[in-house]
């Protein structure tokens, strides 16, 4: 069903990465859902994203900001003071900031996305300045914005125990997964993204995310290598995403016992994710929290076998077509050898995976987001 809110709505792209990354991935995805849904577009983006956006959403009106608001610094104040002159003079009647942060003064009602509260629950996860942002930005957003989307009902639960914000304001819009990229791929591709891996005819477990403290990923080194250390062909253990800057890392990987191997491949190509995720035998993400877990909805659209924890919002997404453990090492170690031995149970598990992924529409969330900036409109 095609609807309209009234009036233009104005997207902020800017604080979109150019890695794309799960928030970026969420903007990338959504924009096209709300013109499908007959939403009038203004998007304000990077200079170098401006002819991506204009391939992306041929009907809407792109502005590429100068190249200098790729500094933090300078985006932000170009927010409070350039931002606002932009909504007004291409005559929007909404602005959507979807990366926490808005401009105090904006003219028009506003709607934020607030993907993560983290930054309460759990400070000790980022660096002291990021956190310290963020924390400022949510409690802002809460205070002044007109309406609030946010990924899970976890997520909002979190903002609210920490901030406070009336019950109406939030929107729970769960991410969507492209079934068009993220789908169970064959035998033959996924073997052509293992040869990417230098792991040609060998078996692996699989990470997916920026290695920052929440993901949890020494307690996964040490469990992995728990798991595997007795076998006679132990699976490598493939750390894919950015390197973000969880300093145990490294340790964890000096520490891996001789014979076993750990890959830290980076950024993987987006055409190469449904191979990398439907060949692991296993897709371990064992979260201390999440706002939402788009690798695990999307290793679940491809058919993996996925081992995640109970933090927070994984239990939304995962549902029963998931595994679990706790966060220790020790648990991780014994789930994982307990799936990696069990074929019948990843199958199982990946048949449900798939069925359950396909519950998660990009074109739900936009009907979600629609609802937030009528909602916003009213308010105001």
């Amino acid at each position: 069903m095609r609807r309209r809110v009234p009036g233009r709505v104005f997207v902020d792209a800017t604080a979109i990465p150019a890695e794309r990354g799960g928030v970026g991935r969420y903007v990338d995805d959504l924009l096209p859902a709300l013109a499908a849904q007959g939403v009038d577009l203004v998007v304000g983006c990077q200079a170098r994203d401006g002819a991506a956006f204009a391939e992306l959403l041929p009907g809407a009106e792109i502005i590429p900001a100068p190249a200098a608001i790729e500094r933090r610094p300078v985006r932000m104040a170009w927010e409070q003071s350039i931002l606002p002159l932009l909504v007004r003079s291409t005559r929007s009647a909404v602005l959507h900031s979807p990366h926490y942060t808005m401009p105090r003064f904006a003219g028009v009602p506003v709607v934020v996305t607030l993907h993560d509260a983290t930054f309460f629950s759990h400070p000790e996860l980022h660096t002291p300045l990021k956190a310290r942002f963020f924390r400022s930005a949510i409690r802002t957003a809460v205070h002044r914005a007109d309406a609030l989307v946010v990924p899970s009902g976890a997520t909002g639960a979190e903002v609210r125990r920490f901030v406070g914000g009336r019950d109406e304001l939030f929107h729970v819009a769960f991410h969507g997964v492209d079934s068009a990229v993220f789908h169970a791929v064959d035998a033959a591709e996924q073997e052509r993204v293992r040869a990417t891996l230098g792991l040609t005819g060998r078996e692996y477990v699989a990470f997916l995310g920026t290695l920052e403290p929440r993901k949890n990923v020494p307690a996964l080194i040490r469990g992995w290598a728990r798991a595997v250390a007795d076998q006679a062909d132990p699976p490598a253990l493939v750390l894919a995403g950015g390197r973000g800057w969880d300093e145990a890392v490294d340790p964890a990987i000096a520490a891996v016992p001789p014979g076993l191997t750990v890959l830290r491949p980076g950024y993987l190509p987006l055409a190469d994710l449904p191979g990398f995720l439907s060949g692991a035998r296993v897709l371990a993400y064992p979260s201390l929290g999440e706002g939402f877990g788009l690798p695990v909805l999307e290793a679940m659209a491809c058919g993996a076998a996925v081992l995640t924890t109970r933090e927070l919002s994984l239990t939304e997404v995962g549902g029963d077509a998931v595994a679990y453990c706790d966060t220790d090492d020790a648990s991780i170690g014994d789930e994982l050898r307990a799936l990696l031995a069990d074929d019948a149970r990843r199958a199982e598990l990946s048949a449900a995976a798939i069925e359950r992924a396909a519950e998660f529409t990009w074109e739900a969330a936009a009907t979600v987001h629609i609802e937030a900036f009528e909602a916003a409109q009213r308010r105001a």
